[in-house]
């Protein structure tokens, strides 16, 4: 998994501004990034479960994932959500890791991502062709093909 150092902004003062902008992208930002609700250790399963809003979880296996496996229980006890959601974080190690990320690493999960995305997608319609779908149906629906004599 790739390593990606924060930048630190500890010195830029906060303005009507700044606060503004930065409300409009948290805004933008939600309805189209992960945001997790809660985060246990499931140290039968030896699993992080993080869990969002709607009460589904998704588990993680501690083996899988080398920034968690060097972790000590009481770490990954520890452990919190940050960035609204959208990571888990041990402020004494300074680690963040993307929940996103930790998804994505793992095989299984993108298979069943992909396998929902596309069936999600070849359910929808465009709008033209809702048009031109309501517009065959008033002349009788699609045209039955013409069997030829041959």
């Amino acid at each position: 998994m790739k390593t990606i150092k924060a930048r630190e902004h500890y010195d830029e003062p906060v303005t009507e501004s700044v606060l503004e902008h930065a409300l409009v992208a948290g805004r933008k930002r939600r309805g189209t990034t992960l945001h997790a609700t809660d985060v246990w250790y499931l140290a039968d399963f030896q699993a992080l479960l993080v869990g969002f809003a709607d009460k589904t979880a998704v588990a993680l296996p501690i083996g899988n994932y080398p920034e968690l496996a060097g972790l000590s229980r009481p770490e990954l006890e520890h452990l919190t959500l940050g960035f609204g959601g959208s990571a888990l974080c041990l402020e004494e190690r300074d680690l963040h890791v993307s929940i996103a990320g930790l998804v994505s690493a793992s095989e299984p999960l993108m298979d069943m991502a992909t396998t929902v995305v596309t069936a999600r997608n070849g359910s929808r319609s465009s709008d033209a062709k809702a048009q031109a779908a309501r517009e065959n149906g008033l002349l009788g629906g699609r045209p039955r093909k013409s069997v030829s004599a041959g």
